[in-house]
């Protein structure tokens, strides 16, 4: 029987689903802020995807992630947010000065789960579960030193810097393979790369720094016969084909911040490409007609008897007519062909 879950695996494999997979990114802001426009959105286009709780793990943080004030997550960071439904900033950094390194707090709690419940869950939906962790190895530093410390230490690359950075990695390497090692059929990691315009680091020093990291995590991945997805702020153009080289399944970009033929011509067919559609501009200012538009150009470019899911957050500022046009226009696709 075609479920949710083989849909995936078939967009994937680029083996033509009949029609593409949905993943609704929903932010806290959108059940805030429009609950009953929300509420209709996943009734009239559930998800084929589902992340997999992770009961027994320890996470040692304080306050809400998503409320005005002050969170401390699970490597005891601490965002100041401005807004609900947002997630805020690090203005402090946990790790001001070399000194503070021994201090570390590496949450290994986050190791441990209940990993027989993850597998029972699993066999309880057709859905394409994902596992319940995210390695985000450049985001994680920036949030340890701060993002201007971050670059100056980048540019140094002291002793110090690099013990940090090995440290980190080896957390998140363990992390995934708790979770590749459970019925989960998808790993996720992630890292903003890219301004409006160009990568936030050279390409030479991220093929230096950080391609030999996600080597590891989507090697991995595929060692326990796990997919892995990737997502990415920004224009990260520069880094496509290095990905492709690394055997990436499906990638999460800002498209838009790119031109979208030329990824086409180059990258078609040889990666997935897991949405998404312009939330600078569009979903916040745009109509549900040029919407559809965005939609038809993405599948024109990038469609390839798969290897396009329909993707989008519903993210502050979005106008929920558009987020639903998305997923209409979407719905669509297969059949206009």
């Amino acid at each position: 029987m075609e479920t949710s879950r083989t849909l995936v695996y078939q967009t994937l494999e680029f083996a033509a689903p009949r029609r593409i997979p949905r993943d609704v990114w929903l932010l806290p802001w959108a059940w805030m802020n429009y609950p009953q426009q929300t509420q209709a959105l996943i009734e009239r286009f559930p998800s084929d995807f589902v992340t997999a709780p992770a009961p027994g793990r320890v996470a040692h943080v304080q306050g809400d992630a998503y409320e005005v004030g002050t969170f401390i997550d699970e490597w005891g960071c601490i965002f100041t947010g401005n807004q609900r439904g947002v997630i805020g900033e690090v203005k402090d950094a946990a790790i001001s000065t070399w000194d503070d390194l021994p201090n570390l707090r590496v949450p290994e709690g986050m190791l441990h789960f209940d990993a027989a419940a993850v597998n029972a869950f699993c066999q309880t939906t057709d859905q394409f579960v994902m596992g319940g962790c995210c390695p985000r190895p450049f985001e994680r530093l920036q949030f340890l030193r701060g993002s201007a410390q971050l670059y100056l230490d980048l540019g140094e690359q002291s002793a110090q810097m690099m013990e940090l950075l090995h440290t980190v990695h080896e957390f998140y390497l363990k992390e995934l393979e708790a979770w590749a090692k459970t019925d989960v059929d998808g790993l996720m990691f992630m890292d903003d790369w890219g301004a409006q315009n160009r990568l936030l680091i050279a390409p030479r020093m991220w093929r230096k720094l950080f391609k030999p990291l996600y080597k590891d995590y989507i090697d991995l991945a595929h060692a326990y016969g796990k997919k892995i997805f990737m997502h990415s702020d920004g224009y990260t153009l520069d880094i496509f084909a290095d990905l492709v080289e690394l055997g990436l399944d499906a990638l999460n970009s800002q498209l838009f911040c790119m031109d979208i033929e030329e990824i086409g011509r180059k990258f078609k067919g040889k990666m997935t490409f897991w949405g998404e559609i312009d939330r600078q501009n569009l979903l916040p200012f745009g109509t549900p007609a040029q919407v559809a538009d965005a939609v038809s150009r993405v599948a024109a470019a990038l469609y390839a008897q798969g290897g396009v899911i329909a993707q989008c957050e519903f993210s502050a500022g979005s106008q929920p007519q558009n987020v639903m046009q998305v997923y209409q226009s979407w719905e669509e696709v297969i059949r206009a062909e």
